[in-house]
């Protein structure tokens, strides 16, 4: 069945709150449920894409949805054309309420279910529907390491490594002291050894001469990244960090689109990027931010979404790690495997997004 052949004939979005196995605590609160809104985009030729958006906060899907809605009812009966969709969702709402925020998210959940039904529809993964190849795509574990006391935090470290045979680990850092945060990792390293891959991330918890004083003591403990150290529009701060730190700076899950993305890498900001799919416009965001990161010679990782991230990074031309969480396999009714520190897609036609519908029923709720 070729694209063409498909057309628009309605959305359905439902939220439902995924149980956590491990509650998390981050300088921007602690989090034991997740809210999910799943959308199912169904075609009158009866190919089904679908997404999520995982908006953060328990209220968040009921300012979402109804943009969601409206973006639909327009959309009704126009041709499946990811691109032009998230253009017109742009121009519809842009002027008035701004290109970013929910405007974007609802245009990302809307893009990425979309992609999903023409890749079913030509009857192909999405990483070989968008020209690439399927395959092994490596990640670290983010599971868990919230801000909890040391030997907690090397006690939960060991079991995130062999969770997937993980390599290295995210590390939530912003504790109450330097001091403490130094403590943790010391005792993180001697639980799972030098080796493991530690990617700090202090969630925008620190003012600039904290950050400063911070961040250079960090060098000192082998990081991969320091992600986020200042609120997330600090760019100027960002960009001194970044110049003087040895420890690659990481931002980039707040870029509200491409353009965001180019005006951080103008400012150097950062030595990394992670845009996250609900922020940069679903895949087509995605597919030009990663053009970016080609352009500027830097390595992009992904945030969150790791199921649709995963067929990304295997078209994006400087793609470096796969953060992985399986906060959405509650509702999953074939979640994807983890071997090795790899993640490995679904050899099957579409995103391999399918909902487990008993699960969505018990876990459903109105925002």
């Amino acid at each position: 069945m070729s694209h063409r052949q498909l057309t628009i004939k309605e959305i359905r979005v439902r939220s439902v709150m995924a149980p956590f196995k491990r509650p998390l605590a981050t300088k921007v609160g602690r989090f034991e449920q997740w809210p999910l809104m799943l959308i199912d985009l169904f075609t009158r030729e009866g190919v089904t894409g679908r997404s999520y958006l995982a908006p953060y906060l328990r209220r968040a899907p009921a300012y979402i949805t109804p943009v969601i809605m409206d973006l639909a009812q327009a959309l009704a009966g126009l041709p499946l054309a990811p691109s032009d969709m998230h253009q017109a969702g742009c121009r519809a709402l842009g002027p008035l309420l701004g290109k970013q925020g929910i405007t974007l998210m609802a245009v990302a959940g809307l893009d990425m279910a979309a992609w999903d039904a023409l890749a079913k529809a030509a009857g192909l993964p999405l990483a070989e529907h968008l020209g690439g190849t399927l395959g092994p795509v490596p990640a670290y574990n983010s599971n868990g390491l919230g801000l909890m006391p040391a030997q907690a935090a090397a006690k939960e470290a060991v079991e995130l490594l062999a969770e997937g045979g993980f390599k290295g680990v995210k590390f939530r850092v912003g504790r109450d002291t330097l001091g403490q945060d130094l403590e943790a990792i010391q005792a993180v390293r001697d639980a799972c050894g030098r080796d493991t891959l530690l990617f700090f991330d202090f969630n925008q918890g620190l003012d600039r001469a904290e950050a400063m004083k911070r961040c250079q003591a960090l060098d000192q403990v082998g990081g991969v990244w320091l992600e986020e150290p200042l609120p997330y529009d600090d760019l100027a701060g960002h960009a001194q960090l970044a110049e003087q730190c040895t420890t690659p700076i990481m931002i980039g899950e707040n870029f509200y689109g491409p353009t965001a993305m180019r005006e951080a890498l103008a400012a150097k900001a950062c030595d990394l990027v992670m845009p996250d799919l609900m922020r940069i416009g679903g895949v087509t965001g995605w597919l030009r931010a990663a053009g970016l990161a080609q352009t500027w010679g830097v390595q992009m990782s992904s945030h969150l979404y790791p199921e649709i991230s995963s067929h990304l990074m295997r078209v994006t031309p400087t793609a470096h790690w796969l953060e992985w969480q399986d906060w959405a396999e509650p509702i999953l009714a074939e979640p994807f495997k983890v071997e090795n520190g790899f993640i490995i897609p679904p050899d099957k036609p579409g995103n391999g997004l399918e909902w487990d519908e008993e699960a969505v029923a018990r876990y459903r709720y109105e925002p």
